[in-house]
């Protein structure tokens, strides 16, 4: 029910928004919150994360300093499956005050002592390159990065380039040695807001930024009201934590607050600025200029030869010997002869049909500002949601398609439609589930989250899909444009080029050109904790894919049909899919050279979810080009005179 009103919340704000159509408001997320001088900023934990071993861990399985009390966040689904686990942290942050070093946890003169086993730990996350993410104000932390730009003129320019690294190290490694990052430098940045004379100045958080320090317990000095001195930053060494022995330390922090002419409605573009936005713009030009390559083949040959075509076969006279030099026309008694297994065949497509118009919907309202990062976990959320209502579409389109094949089971073909691609998904996912639960890691999606999963997909999509199915199965099927013969006519042999699996390296090559530079962000986004924002240019990158796609469909079917091949139903999915082929190709290229994977369940969890993604593009893939080359070769049958 939570989950329910946070979302009946969030579509309500932005119903309000829509309707005052003001621009002080931020769409994606909810109101800005003004604060006023010494009014508590409240720093929270999120969770911390790992490339290299891709399992997300909440920040209390290790021995940080915790509040009197803690409270974990209500998550909404989308939080909940990325691994987020929300939870207040003892950081006393007021606005606009400064805090010189203060200890964190209320002993000043006892420090933390860790046990051998949390020494252990703590320097098997550092070994294993752990980030710490904290928000303050919905604002997640970020370590500055600066280097320069131009090594030549380093001494003449000095000026630096700044990126921003999300989250901070838990520590790092010298040798064999390993260090904790035991002292944190919060850097906040305020912007005044205009208020009338008479009342007290108001503020908003707009940057969030740590330097994490490692300092030895015996450079800290602390006194009796947990104050602490900071050594001088030549003097002090660092803590070292020592995994064989028990380790004393203590945890302290200062705060530092800095004005900045950032608007509120802006903060999250120190976030999001990538320096490589020309590399998206060279990539679309790079799609457009394929796509538009393979239109003008298209045009070209197909339309001419098939006019070409049309005309002869429209002639009285001479019908034989145009029979004989031309292919297409001679298996107009086979071309809609119902393939094997009609059923599986529907309920693929249906599954690529709902995939479709999630996807499609997602992008569209990503692309609008609706699911920017600082809304967290909305995008996941939304796209489970979109998926489970979608199946009304799925289902219908399914259904239609199965009664055209002459199939007459409709409620076992709704049931397949409704269990099959989401069945494997469910039964991956939960194998990959049991690995993660076995990890202890925040990454695991609870029991009850899974029930209530199910619950959606049999309360909600199960039904939906029925509905879609009923409906669909019962409207007039497809109209094909000739009669099938009673006997199926004897296919030629066909030549190499023409075998299945050269098919699919042929029409994959080209779709996946289109949109592979974007596949690396996507990737980067997935695996290497990222934010990906740029949706405008993934909605491009879609519409070219669903042409490329398209095309390609097209020209494969009209070559097998021109080669006397008419089992041109199952062939069209599969080739048309072949794109998903190149994409898990990369993904094994990506893994071997970008990824710093070693150890077996990291391994298998990368495998597992691109497996699933190799999977959901085939499908996607496939259902474009199936539709497309459908549409094709009806209209091809339609346009000449069968005696």
């Amino acid at each position: 029910f939570s989950l329910l009103q946070g979302r009946l919340r969030y579509m309500l704000v932005l119903l309000l928004l829509l309707l005052h159509g003001t621009d002080s408001f931020y769409v994606p997320g909810v109101a800005p919150i003004n604060f006023h001088r010494n009014d508590p900023v409240e720093i929270k934990a999120v969770k911390l994360t790992s490339s290299r071993t891709q399992l997300p861990y909440e920040y209390y399985s290790l021995p940080f300093c915790q509040p009197t009390k803690i409270t974990y966040k209500a998550e909404n689904l989308g939080e909940v499956l990325r691994g987020d686990r929300i939870v207040n942290t003892p950081f006393q942050v007021s606005m606009n005050v400064e805090k010189k070093c203060e200890v964190l946890c209320n002993f000043p003169n006892k420090p933390v002592t860790l046990t051998v086993e949390q020494s252990k730990l703590i320097a098997e996350r550092i070994r294993e390159d752990y980030y710490v993410h904290l928000i303050a104000d919905n604002l997640p932390v970020a370590t500055r990065l600066e280097f320069y730009s131009n090594r030549e003129e380093e001494d003449k320019k000095k000026e630096k380039d700044v990126q921003f690294e999300h989250g901070y190290r838990l520590g790092f490694m010298d040798g064999n040695k390993f260090y904790l990052h035991n002292h944190l430098s919060f850097i906040l940045y305020y912007h005044r807001e205009d208020v009338e004379e008479n009342q007290e100045p108001t503020y908003r958080v707009v940057r969030f930024e740590v330097i994490p320090q490692s300092i030895k317990l015996e450079d800290l000095k602390a006194d009796e009201k947990s104050m602490c001195t900071l050594p001088e930053a030549t003097g002090s060494a660092p803590q070292e934590i020592d995994p064989s022995k028990e380790n004393q330390l203590l945890f302290t922090y200062s705060v530092h607050w800095e004005e900045s002419d950032i608007k509120w409605a802006s903060r999250w573009d120190t976030y999001l600025t990538m320096s490589d936005v020309q590399i998206h713009w060279f990539s679309i030009i790079n799609s457009v200029v394929v796509v538009f390559f393979l239109s003008g083949i298209l045009s070209m040959i197909i339309i001419r030869t098939l006019r070409k075509d049309i005309a002869n076969y429209n002639k009285e006279d001479d019908i034989e010997d145009t029979m004989e030099e031309s292919g297409w026309k001679l298996v107009h008694g086979d071309v809609f002869r119902p393939p094997q297994y009609p059923m599986i065949l529907s309920s693929l497509l249906g599954s690529g049909i709902q995939l479709f118009c999630m996807i499609l919907i997602v992008i569209f309202v990503a692309m609008l500002g609706m699911l920017s990062p600082s809304s967290r976990g909305a995008l996941m959320t939304t796209a489970c949601f979109l998926f489970m209502f979608m199946g009304v579409f799925g289902g219908f389109f399914a259904g239609r398609l199965y009664r055209t094949l002459k199939g007459h089971r409709w409620k076992k073909g709704a049931f397949c439609t409704a269990t099959l691609y989401p069945g494997v998904v469910f039964g991956i996912c939960f194998v990959l589930n049991c690995f993660i639960w076995g990890k202890h890691s925040s990454g695991a999606v609870p029991f009850p989250t899974m029930v209530a999963l199910l619950c959606m997909w049999f309360g909600i999509s199960l039904p939906l899909v029925y509905l879609g199915y009923y409906f669909g199965f019962r409207k007039q099927p497809y109209d094909n444009p000739v009669r099938t013969n009673q006997i199926p006519r004897q296919i030629p042999e066909q030549r190499w080029y023409m075998n299945k699996f050269v098919g699919i390296l042929m029409a994959g090559i080209l779709p996946f050109g289109a949109m592979f530079i974007e596949l690396f962000f996507i990737f980067s986004a997935i695996w290497e904790n990222q934010f990906y924002y740029l949706f405008g240019f993934l909605f491009l990158v879609f519409i070219i894919l669903v042409v490329s796609c398209s095309q390609i469909s097209i020209v494969m079917v009209y070559f097998q049909l021109c080669a006397e091949d008419y089992r041109w139903w199952w062939r069209t999915f599969l080739v048309s899919g072949g794109s998903a082929f190149y994409v898990l190709i990369y993904a094994i290229f990506y893994f071997v050279n970008k990824l710093d994977i070693v150890e077996f369940i990291p391994s298998l969890l990368y495998f597992g979810y691109t497996a699933l993604m190799v999977l959901s593009f085939w499908l996607l893939t496939g259902t474009i080009g199936f539709y497309a080359a459908y549409m094709f070769v009806r209209k091809i049958y339609a346009a000449v005179k069968i005696d």
